[in-house]
Formats: C-alpha cells, sequence, structure tokens
C-alpha cells in the first residue's frame, strides 16, 4: 500500500518547501564553485557581504528587486487565472514607449510628482494593450497564450528597436535611445532611508518605485483574495470548467487577468528609465521579465513571497557582481549558471521534494497515528 500524503501546512508549503529548494540550489552550485578552484564558503560570503554589508550593496539589491517585485506579479497574477504569461519582456519593453512620450513631453514644464502618476498611467496602459492582442486570441480563438505571448516579445523587441534607431533617436546622436530626460522626469532617490540607519551610500539607483512596487503587491493581495474578480480568476485558474457552470465569461476573465498581468509588467519600466537611466535605450529590461517566472514560482504566486523571492534575486544580482570581482576565477557567466540552478530547483524542480516531505507530514499526522493505534489493537 502507498505511503497516503498530507496536505501540508501554509508554513511548509510557503517557506519550507522552498527553503530546501533554495539550499539545494546553492549546495550545487558550490560544487560549480570548486570545479574553477575556488572556496565556496569564501564565495558565499563574499555574496551576502556584496548585497548587504554595505549600504550602497543594500540600495543595490533593492533596486534590482523592485524590478522583479512588478515582473513577478504579473506572472503570479496570470497564473492565478491558469495562464503562463512569458510576454513580460515584451510588455514591459514596449511599455517604455509610454513613458517616453510622457517624459519626453512634460519633464521641461512639470516637476517629477505630477509627471510621475502620468508616467503610470502610460507604462501599465501600453502593457496591458499590448497583452490585449494575446489574451483575445486565446479566449476567442483558442491560440495558446504560451506561443502568442513568446511571438509578440520579438515583435515588441523589434518595434523598440526601429523606434529607438529613427523616430525616437535625437538628431546627430549615435546611440539609440531618447535623449536624457529632464528633472521633471527623474524620479528622487530613496538611499536617505538606508542612510538614517548609519549606512553610507555612494551613488545608487534605489528611487521611489521600490514604494510603488510594494503598494502593487499590496493591490495584488486584495485583488486576489478579497474581491469578486480575483475569486473568479483563481476559480477558472483551477477549474474552466466548474467556472463556465457557475457563469463566470471566459472571455472577460482572461482577457482582464491578462491586461492587469501586462500592466503590472509594463509598470517595471519605470523603475530603469525613470529612476536610474533617465532615457529609454535598447534592451533596458535586459532578460528581468523572464527572471519573474521563477520569482513569482519561487514565492509561491504569492505576494509576499514573490517580495522576498524578488530580494533573493536582487541579491544574486548586486552579489553576483561583488563576487565576480572578487574572485576573477568566477566569471558573469558562472554567476550566470549560479542563478540558473536557483530557478532550476524554484522552478523546473519545485515539486522535486513535496511527495517526501507529505509522505513524512503524513506518517506524523493524528489520523496517521490513530491508524497505526487501531492496528495494534487488532493484531
Amino acid at each position: 500500500m502507498s505511503t497516503p500524503y498530507a496536505k501540508l501546512p501554509a508554513w511548509a508549503d510557503y517557506g519550507l518547501i522552498p527553503v530546501i529548494n533554495l539550499a539545494v540550489a546553492f549546495i550545487v552550485a558550490g560544487f560549480v564553485v570548486l570545479l574553477v578552484g575556488e572556496n565556496p564558503f569564501r564565495a558565499a560570503v563574499i555574496l551576502v557581504e556584496g548585497a548587504f554589508g554595505k549600504g550602497t550593496g543594500i540600495a543595490f539589491t533593492l533596486f534590482y528587486a523592485t524590478t522583479f517585485i512588478f515582473t513577478g506579479l504579473s506572472v503570479a497574477v496570470a497564473a492565478h487565472c491558469g495562464l503562463f504569461n512569458i510576454g513580460t519582456e515584451g510588455q514591459a519593453y514596449i511599455a517604455g514607449l509610454g513613458i517616453a512620450i510622457v517624459c519626453l513631453s512634460f519633464d521641461s514644464t512639470l516637476p517629477w510628482w505630477l509627471t510621475f502618476p502620468m508616467a503610470i498611467v502610460a507604462s501599465a496602459l501600453v502593457g496591458a494593450l499590448w497583452a490585449l492582442i494575446p489574451a483575445y486570441l486565446q479566449a476567442r480563438r483558442g491560440s495558446h497564450i504560451v506561443i502568442t505571448t513568446i511571438m509578440f516579445n520579438f515583435i515588441a523587441a523589434s518595434s523598440m528597436v526601429y523606434l529607438l534607431v529613427g523616430l525616437l533617436k535625437p538628431a546627430g546622436s549615435q546611440a539609440p535611445q531618447t535623449r536624457n530626460f529632464l528633472a521633471g522626469a527623474e524620479l528622487p532617490k530613496l538611499n536617505w532611508v538606508i542612510e538614517l540607519f548609519g549606512a553610507k551610500i555612494r551613488s545608487a539607483p534605489l528611487n521611489v518605485t521600490f514604494l510603488l512596487a510594494l503598494l502593487m503587491a499590496f493591490l495584488v493581495w486584495l485583488l486576489i483574495w478579497r474581491t469578486k474578480l480575483g475569486y473568479e480568476m483563481r476559480t477558472y485558474g483551477h477549474s474552466p470548467k466548474a467556472a463556465r457552470y457557475a457563469g463566470i465569461s471566459e472571455t472577460r476573465i482572461i482577457i482582464t487577468a491578462m491586461m492587469i498581468s501586462g500592466a503590472l509588467a509594463g509598470m517595471m519600466a519605470l523603475n530603469p528609465v525613470m529612476g536610474d537611466q533617465h532615457n529609454v535605450a535598447i534592451d533596458f529590461v535586459s532578460g528581468a521579465g523572464f527572471v519573474g517566472i521563477a520569482v513569482a514560482l519561487m514565492g509561491r504566486l504569492h505576494p509576499v513571497g514573490i517580495v522576498l523571492a524578488a530580494v533573493l534575486f536582487g541579491m544574486l544580482y548586486q552579489g553576483g557582481a561583488e563576487l565576480a570581482f572578487e574572485m576573477p576565477a568566477i566569471s558573469r557567466d558562472m554567476i550566470v549558471i549560479i542563478q540558473g540552478l536557483v530557478i532550476l530547483f524554484a522552478g523546473a524542480l519545485e515539486h522535486m521534494f513535496r511527495p517526501y516531505i507529505q509522505a513524512m507530514f503524513a506518517s506524523f499526522s493524528p489520523r496517521s497515528v490513530g491508524m497505526e493505534v487501531v492496528k495494534g489493537r487488532g493484531a
């Protein structure tokens, strides 16, 4: 007779399993570091100290985490509706166009606190509209959302290259980017918050978009678990047949979920465009949309878990840069391998250890113990 599986408590499902997967990923990464002749324990210390040991490192870690919070939330909202939005990368990229239009139009006449809300709306609107087409094709034509969103990533990239080397590039400039924004489109930094705790920051791009990301995480929690729309999304994601039987419009729920997902992806562009480089350049997204898939999976599609997973990947990005500098044998490609291992165990192999943990909980559950007592009395 097979061992029964127990329903895991929330702390094990959302905490224990991700921690085990993460630990295994870093153990395997340690063997990779050993293969290049370096000490894995020293590498781990450098990685953590590079991300959290100084004020500048903390600021950069949170800056990267801001980007991943947006993309992780984007993937999670679609996933709760049973949709795998791989188009987060393209939706964030094309949203840069909306931000560019707002910033280039008003950066010389309005202060940042008026430009910023308009840029938020523009980025969310463009990202949502870019997600609308694959959503419509899925809902009305049966085109698989994975295929169409991947295709739209390439369309977004090609469109942005065309615009940045042509229409949006300043006359006489050789760089494929817009002109630099003026002060009215530059977001204030949040470095002073870290400096309140005694840390010193030379220069770091952490900005107010971090607060917007946390606000969006809270609003996503409200949407998914405290609204009728969120209940309908989760119902459809769990069982489309049951949702249709309950009278939930398949077309409406798919399009709505994907547009919200696209809007969150679009807002990701605010962080690098207005908070750091102050222009729209080619490939400013830099793969953050794909990292968001791992962040969402590792965070178990819950906003709190996504924020924590985003900080982890921010640590890998910032600490990895320090590690490559301190240990020349560990190149940036090695850092990508470490990040890939985390994605592998936290994403693709997320259920590797779940059956064993469920069996362990089943063996210690009161029902299991009671059955053993009954068997003992029967003997």
